[in-house]
């Protein structure tokens, strides 16, 4: 299954239980325009209920992931608007980085290429990431003349790699290679360019065969835990693994062992 979602932004298509979004403007090394922001942001809140996708890839088209906002469709306009209409386009970027960050279903980036501005907090806000030999990461707001605390940059980029280290890519602007992001946690593996794409696809469909309902639960675990002491956190543990012991789900991995064959999770794709 396959559609086109925006002639200028972006497509999906369903792959064996992932859903697989590209940002498809490789001509302007996917940069986002106002439309896209809403589009993309929008567009994550409504796989929340398309059950037959279980995992998420996000990747872009050509030799970049993603430049950040579009110059020549974004900052031309953002000088023309009084400090209603910039809180009300900087409300628009960081409502895709929420969006992304609130969808209950493994998401992994594959970054294929440069991701700077925009493109490296969309990169952040996956729960872990493949990137190419020829990947660039760099939160170059500074560069431009603006703070590192842009999209949500300054909320997860200290949880994914430290303050420290966050706090000399936000300040520094500075962009970093592939190894670079794999030696400070930034991203999970480093791949050759052509099979980027295909390794990050290769977990996602591990993901879509495996339990939806408890990995479900664990998204909703590591979001709400941040802000918990960890007396609070056991308990809230103790509960959501409760809830899951009383999924199908369970009780099917307990079959499936006794068994010994592969379980057969609620709604996943029949291949095995």
């Amino acid at each position: 299954m396959s559609c086109h979602l925006s002639p200028k932004g972006f497509d999906f298509e369903i792959r064996g239980g992932v859903g697989l979004i590209t940002l498809s403007r490789p001509d302007r090394l996917n940069a986002l325009t106002f439309e896209i922001y809403r589009e993309l942001g929008e567009f994550f809140v409504s796989l929340q209920h398309h059950d037959e996708v279980r995992a998420v890839v996000l990747t872009g088209s050509g030799r970049a992931f993603c430049s950040g906002g579009d110059v020549e469709d974004i900052i031309g306009e953002l000088f023309s608007r009084d400090m209603k209409g910039l809180v009300e386009f900087t409300r628009l970027t960081g409502a895709l980085i929420q969006n992304m960050r609130q969808l209950r279903k493994p998401l992994i980036g594959a970054i294929n290429g440069v991701a700077v501005g925009a493109g490296a907090v969309m990169a952040l806000a996956c729960d872990l990431r493949y990137a190419s030999e020829k990947a660039r990461f760099g939160f170059i707001f500074p560069q431009v003349g603006l703070c590192g605390a842009d999209m949500g940059a300054t909320y997860l980029l200290p949880k994914v790699v430290g303050l420290g280290r966050a706090s000399e890519l936000l300040f520094s602007g500075e962009l970093i290679n592939a190894q670079r992001a794999l030696e400070i946690g930034l991203v999970n593996h480093v791949t050759p360019v052509e099979s980027c794409l295909d390794e990050a696809m290769t977990f996602a469909q591990k993901m879509s065969r495996g339990p939806a309902f408890a990995h479900s639960m664990t998204k909703q675990m590591l979001e709400a835990e941040a802000q918990m002491t960890l007396a609070q956190a056991i308990e809230a543990e103790a509960q959501a693994q409760a809830i899951c012991m009383q999924h199908p789900d369970f009780l099917e991995a307990h079959e499936a062992w006794k068994a010994k064959r592969a379980p057969r999770y609620e709604g996943a794709p029949n291949e095995q």
